[in-house]
């Protein structure tokens, strides 16, 4: 089996949002739309708990679909357009989305988001990506892991772009691969654990 995810270093992340606006621009998301954000935090230097200045420092926390391997969307969808697909991936087939955000409601990531409009694209955009599909308006988006990208074999656009090196891709069910021995001898995490999704992205320091 494959399962592909990610695991995002929280210590290099420098909060700059390239992650955020290179899936824009790769997937075409909407204005208005993101699938991928980063959270901001200031956290006490000493102990970690929520600081004020002038003891403070921020904590930056990239969040998008977790890619769950029990995930409450595809529980909730009343027509099975969220699926598990054969490499990990939490998809979505939006021909059989009638967007009624059930899934959006069930997410306790927030990591889904309704579509009001039609998609744009940037032809120019050195990275755009023609293979991504046009979604219709009115279905449920959220991270596809890139699909189109790692069906090729290539990183999602979130990992390739991150000028800080903060993101590590890779096959969880390959205990050689990075990212496998990253969340063992990092002791990384998955957020929101007592929700019993089991996160496929995890986090480390």
């Amino acid at each position: 089996m494959t399962k592909l995810a990610i695991a995002i270093n929280q210590t290099r992340c420098i909060g700059c949002q390239t992650c955020a606006f290179a899936c824009k621009m790769q997937n075409g998301v909407p204005d208005g739309m993101r699938w991928n954000r980063v959270l901001t935090e200031g956290c006490d230097v000493e102990d970690g708990a929520l600081g004020t200045y002038p003891n403070l420092e921020r904590v930056y926390t990239p969040l998008a679909c977790q890619h769950c391997e029990n995930p409450a969307c595809l529980r909730v969808c009343p027509t099975g357009a969220t699926y598990k697909d054969d490499k990990g991936r939490v998809e979505i087939d939006y021909d059989k989305c009638i967007g009624c955000r059930m899934c959006m409601a069930a997410c306790p990531y927030n990591a889904r988001v309704f579509n009001w409009s039609e998609p744009k694209r940037t032809p120019d955009f050195v990275y755009g990506d023609a293979s991504v599909p046009t979604r219709q308006k009115g279905v449920m988006e959220k991270c596809t892991l890139c699909k189109e990208r790692t069906d090729r074999g290539e990183e999602p656009m979130c990992v390739a772009c991150c000028p800080a090196k903060a993101r590590i891709y890779g096959d969880l069910d390959d205990p050689a691969s990075e990212i496998s021995q990253v969340i063992a001898k990092r002791h990384a995490y998955v957020l929101l654990e007592e929700q019993g999704t089991r996160p496929q992205v995890h986090y480390f320091n």
